[in-house]
């Protein structure tokens, strides 16, 4: 029964992108971050269950590690990166997530006039309850 999360581009509702995490916990964003102009472009992410397993209740996603207070999440809108909330703040993903691409957009931010740098020092925890269906 496990979660995992997927970067480089999956399609909503698929079963494509590069596995980055093994199961539910601390789940690497994996993407070197080249922050430009103070911040980066958002990435897409997806989490998606093994089939035949589902979430049951909200899954929640938050940025955890050094400076996990440079990060935003945001849900999908339709394939565009939307509006982002607060910089660390937790996405919440109210619905069921199956065994198909739950697409959702990460992005961080420099401090003013802090140097370009790859930014790996964050991890995504993954909160869910995971039953079979």
């Amino acid at each position: 029964m496990y979660i995992h999360s997927y970067k480089d581009s999956p399609t909503s509702g698929g079963i494509d992108g590069t596995l980055v995490s093994e199961n539910t916990g601390l789940t690497p964003i994996a993407t070197p971050l080249i922050l430009v102009g103070n911040e980066c472009s958002p990435i897409k992410l997806a989490v998606r269950c093994d089939s035949g397993y589902a979430t049951y209740g909200s899954t929640v996603i938050t940025p955890v590690g050094t400076t996990y207070d440079k990060w935003a999440l945001a849900p999908d809108s339709a394939g565009s990166p939307g509006t982002f909330g607060a910089y660390g703040a937790a996405l919440t993903i109210s619905g069921q997530v199956g065994a198909t691409n739950q697409l959702f957009w990460a992005k961080a931010k420099a401090v003013n006039g802090e140097a370009p740098q790859n930014d790996t020092t964050v991890d995504l925890q993954v909160a869910a309850t995971i039953q079979a269906v």
